[in-house]
């Protein structure tokens, strides 16, 4: 019986990989398997997963034959899993030996639908631990109730899958799955829902995964057109969030963590090329518009000056509304 099902996504990644799998065999054990999708990649990557396919115990596998991106990929890897629970690691991060031991340990003595963690920023060599934003640990919590303030960071804004453990009970329901497509910003919708639909969750303090920064086939790192993929993923936040029964109360931190993130990009736009940036401006307009206008305004009447006042300079573009509809 698979106790744990591991989905580690893959693409064009053969020079961090290695760690990747290396970890995975500090964490090998009986219960537990690891779902390998390699996304089409084109590089080493692939012949380092069919090595590791033949020696890592309870490898599984899959290969697209055509790149998908994240979101599909961790998709494919959870229609494969047979566990009764679940996690995810990218494939250029690692996990710590013993680390989805003691996710298991804490997901069945806390009795919840999902556990989250904190992580440790690997960037070269330094190391910085990264505290999941949920104050009370090792007790069982209302997900809902952990969406916010809507002016303080929250779990919602932690929304790093790899960061936690949950129940297939979760994936029965439709609540682990991801917006197929999304090249960016895939999780936000994800850590939405799941504070939304879940009925139980916790916070443990365990500093078992490993992330990495500053990888230059990162989406994180490449300015081009897939970093927009954002205006879809919180479009969707926000239209899920407007359809709860509590859209009242949680609609302003929706709409004021989308003008945060559309302000970051936007204060960043020479970075993009200028076709992307010129996008960019004209779907960033076109969504602060779609957005409920009494409420965007009470967002940017709460923001600070410098960011408030781009974001009603990046309102007043005309003529977004068709250009995004392009």
């Amino acid at each position: 019986m698979v106790k744990l099902s591991v989905v580690v996504p893959f693409y064009n990644v053969q020079t961090y990989a290695p760690d990747t799998l290396r970890s995975l065999h500090a964490n090998a054990r009986d219960d537990v398997e690891f779902v390998l999708v390699d996304d089409c990649s084109t590089d080493g990557t692939r012949h380092l997963l069919e090595r590791a396919a033949q020696e890592l115990p309870g490898a599984v596998l899959i290969r697209h034959e055509q790149n998908g991106g994240l979101a599909t990929a961790r998709n494919t890897g959870l229609d494969a899993a047979r566990g009764e629970y679940l996690t995810f690691l990218d494939g250029d991060d690692w996990a710590a030996p013993g680390h989805f031991a003691e996710l298991l340990t804490a997901i069945e003595e806390l009795d919840c639908d999902f556990v989250r963690t904190d992580h440790v920023v690997a960037t070269g060599r330094k190391r910085v631990v990264k505290r999941a934003p949920i104050g009370r640990r090792d007790e069982v919590l209302r997900p809902r109730d952990a969406i916010l303030p809507a002016h303080r960071t929250t779990s919602v804004d932690y929304p790093y899958a790899w960061a936690g453990i949950y129940r297939r009970r979760l994936l029965d329901r439709g609540l682990l799955h991801f917006t197929d497509g999304l090249r960016t910003a895939e999780d936000r919708p994800w850590i939405w829902r799941l504070h939304r639909e879940a009925e139980s969750f916790a916070a443990v303090s365990t500093l078992g995964v490993f992330y990495r920064r500053g990888v230059a086939t990162s989406l994180t790192q490449i300015a081009d057109v897939r970093q927009l993929d954002f205006i879809r993923a919180f479009d969707q936040v926000i239209e899920e969030t407007a359809n709860d029964s509590d859209a009242d109360a949680l609609l302003p931190k929706a709409v004021r963590t989308y003008c945060a993130i559309i302000a970051h990009h936007n204060a960043a736009i020479g970075r993009f090329q200028p076709a992307v940036a010129r996008k960019l401006r004209s779907l960033s307009a076109a969504a602060l518009k779609r957005m409920p206008q009494d409420i965007l305004k009470e967002a940017l009447n709460s923001m600070d000056a410098e960011r408030a006042g781009l974001l009603r300079r990046i309102r007043r573009r005309p003529g977004s509304a068709e250009v995004a509809a392009a």
